[in-house]
């Protein structure tokens, strides 16, 4: 195995910082038009951004243009990491969050689409800043990498190992065989989704600002609002709410079947396992929790007012029951995170069933967070032919998903994809209860955390923040928003021995 090529790495991290440098300009503009008082803060963070990575551009000029998969994988890690880093600076020179460890939980928050705060009052921050923590969701969401890929010809570099790191899953579905041209549509249904969802959240009573900051959120499955209550702010705007339900559950979906129903071709969303699995599941646990929150759901008077929300004693109708369960279902599995309802004190069952569905994640090919559906179906599967298998052990029985044989070694990586979840899972349950977190505190970060969800349970609910956790808690919780937000492999691969072995 030849040596890994050093100067293509640090070539791909000074695009990055560049990159990152332009948006934070884009920030400070929104500064200025707000005059919110951070406005050289933001311009210090972007130039500075942009210096740096043009060092890096310049310290790595006429080398061997060439990613193969090890340097392809370090790209994707460090560019995570080395955006992180980048993006906490905003933050950091405008005093909106003084402590690096503060900022640079918000910013892997920010860039994992896990959309988890350690701000206390959200309405008090600068307008620039808001902007750009809604940012780093909006270059998350369809990937670093993903967006960089569709221009990378003009560094001479191909993008097909990049791709193929950042997105890990067991799709292997392409939009046009060229993958720069894949990235391109990407990055266009994208940026379309965004621009509508953002037109019709203002026609139904949004401020432009808000719209735009919550468009970026929803279809990067992100989370971040600009309000200290979330989506719960606009409980008496139904409209604005189911907007937003849609959206959710279109960023859920695979774009590659977006952008067939673009081009008309429905067929192809109905004839997708992975899609009927994910809309008739929504469906089915959204009724489950409407029937239980409407008749069983029991809410004391001392609650507060976004914990009473959803309840038929304080409702007393069932759209608005429908509505918030609906909406904390889709949130939940689409990993967006937004809250407009505490739906941990619905009772103890639900409980159980929405931190179980935190495992489950939407499509693969979204931008959602968790296991992605697909990865159930085909375990599910081949667990059920477990026993055809046995009962007839010479028999060929392969696993099929859309009417096609799985190959055995998808099968094998998916299994083994499961197990290292929940071995990262329980490990950081037990590092949290060794912080002092309680055990539902301590399972609920570490299942929000890797599955990019956002709010948990017990200190950690919808209506908390992270803040509460101790340091090492925020690094430890943004580690496992990097494991999750990279399909684990991406990142534990890096960390093995015969990944920098040089024969």
């Amino acid at each position: 195995m030849k040596k890994i090529n050093i100067k293509i790495i640090l070539q791909m991290m000074g695009f990055l910082l560049i990159f990152n440098g332009g948006f934070m300009l884009v920030s400070a503009l929104v500064s200025w038009i707000y005059d919110d008082g951070a406005l050289q803060g933001i311009l210090f963070a972007g130039f500075l951004s942009i210096i740096v990575g043009g060092l890096f551009q310049f310290a790595t000029k006429g080398f061997k243009k060439q990613i193969k998969k090890r340097e392809g994988y370090l790209v994707v890690t460090l560019g995570w990491i080395i955006m992180s880093l980048s993006g906490t600076l905003p933050y950091i020179f405008t005093g909106s969050i003084p402590s690096f460890t503060n900022a640079f939980f918000e910013t892997m928050s920010g860039y994992t689409t896990t959309g988890a705060s350690i701000l206390n009052d959200i309405e008090s921050m600068p307008a620039s800043i808001l902007f750009w923590r809604s940012t780093t969701h909006w270059i998350g969401g369809m990937g670093i990498i993903v967006l960089t890929i569709a221009i990378l010809p003009l560094l001479g570099i191909g993008g097909m190992q990049l791709f193929a790191a950042e997105a890990p899953g067991p799709s292997a579905d392409k939009l046009h065989p060229r993958i720069t041209d894949t990235a391109k549509r990407l990055w266009l249904i994208y940026f379309t989704l965004t621009f509508i969802e953002a037109l019709l959240l203002k026609f139904a009573g949004m401020s432009y600002f808000d719209a735009l900051n919550h468009a970026m959120s929803t279809l990067s499955t992100g989370g971040f609002s600009t309000k200290n209550a979330s989506i719960s702010y606009w409980n008496n705007q139904p409209v604005i709410q189911y907007i937003i339900i849609l959206f959710m559950f279109i960023a859920g979906t695979n774009f590659v079947l977006s952008y067939y129903v673009a081009k008309g071709k429905f067929k192809k969303l109905f004839h997708d396992d992975e899609f009927k699995y994910y809309f008739f599941g929504v469906i089915s646990v959204t009724l489950l929790t409407t029937i239980i929150v409407y008749f069983y759901a029991d809410v004391s008077n001392e609650a507060t007012e976004i914990q009473k929300i959803a309840h038929p004693m304080v409702l007393g109708e069932w759209e608005s029951t429908y509505r918030h369960a609906l909406f904390q279902v889709i949130a939940v599995v689409t990993t967006t995170g937004f809250v407009s309802a505490d739906f941990t004190i619905w009772s103890p069952f639900l409980t159980v069933v929405f931190f179980l569905i935190m495992f489950s994640g939407a499509s693969a090919g979204s931008t959602a967070g968790g296991v992605k559906i697909v990865r159930q179906i085909i375990m599910i599967k081949n667990g059920f032919l477990e026993f055809k298998r046995t009962l007839h052990p010479n028999a060929i029985i392969p696993v099929r998903y859309n009417g096609k044989a799985v190959d055995r070694g998808i099968v094998f990586n998916i299994m083994a994809f499961f197990i290292f979840y929940l071995m990262i899972f329980a490990l950081g349950s037990l590092v949290f209860s060794f912080l002092g977190l309680d055990f539902l505190t301590s399972v609920g970060a570490s299942a929000s955390s890797l599955g990019n969800v956002g709010p948990a349970f017990g200190t950690l609910s919808p209506v908390n923040n992270y803040d509460s956790l101790p340091d090492f808690g925020k690094w430890w919780s943004a580690f496992l928003m990097l494991l999750g937000r990279l399909e684990l492999f991406t990142v534990l691969i890096i960390l093995t021995p015969y990944f920098w072995k040089n024969n």
